[in-house]
C-alpha cells in the first residue's frame, strides 16, 4: 500500500510560478509510475503529467507542455511538478497518483492510489 502527500500549493498570480512535490511512503518508489491530474471545480479529473517508473519517460497534457515540468527523485521517494507560466485556467486542486503495473499513463481509471490533493489558485 502507497501513502502519497502533496504539497506545494498556493495563491499565485498569473505569469506566475509554483513547485509541488508529492512524497511517497509504505512501497517501493521505484516500482510504482507517477502522474500528477487536476480537477477545477465542477469538471471531471484531467491528466496533467506522468513519468515511468525510473523518470527516463515524461508525459503531458497539451495544455501544460512547455510550462510544467515533472521529475521523481527515487533517492528521496519524491515526485515534482514545476509550473511556470501560470494561467487562471491551471486553478484545480492538484492530486498525486501512483500505479504499479503497466499502462496508459494519461487514463486516470489505471492508478491504484492517490493522495489528498493540494490547491492550486492562479489569479488574473
Amino acid at each position: 500500500q502507497v501513502q502519497l502527500v502533496e504539497s506545494g500549493g498556493g495563491l499565485v498570480q498569473a505569469g506566475g510560478s509554483l513547485s509541488l512535490s508529492c512524497a511517497a511512503s509504505g512501497g517501493t518508489f521505484s516500482s510504482v509510475a507517477m502522474g500528477w491530474f487536476r480537477q477545477a471545480p465542477g469538471k471531471e479529473r484531467e491528466f496533467v503529467a506522468a513519468a515511468n517508473f525510473i523518470g527516463s519517460l515524461t508525459f503531458y497534457a497539451d495544455s501544460v507542455k512547455g510550462r510544467f515540468a515533472m521529475s521523481r527523485d527515487n533517492a528521496k521517494n519524491t515526485v515534482y511538478l514545476q509550473m511556470n507560466s501560470l494561467k487562471p485556467e491551471d486553478t484545480a486542486v492538484y492530486y498525486c497518483a501512483a500505479r504499479d503495473h503497466r499502462g496508459n499513463p494519461y487514463d486516470v481509471s489505471i492508478y491504484d492510489y492517490w493522495g489528498q490533493g493540494t490547491q492550486v489558485t492562479v489569479s488574473s
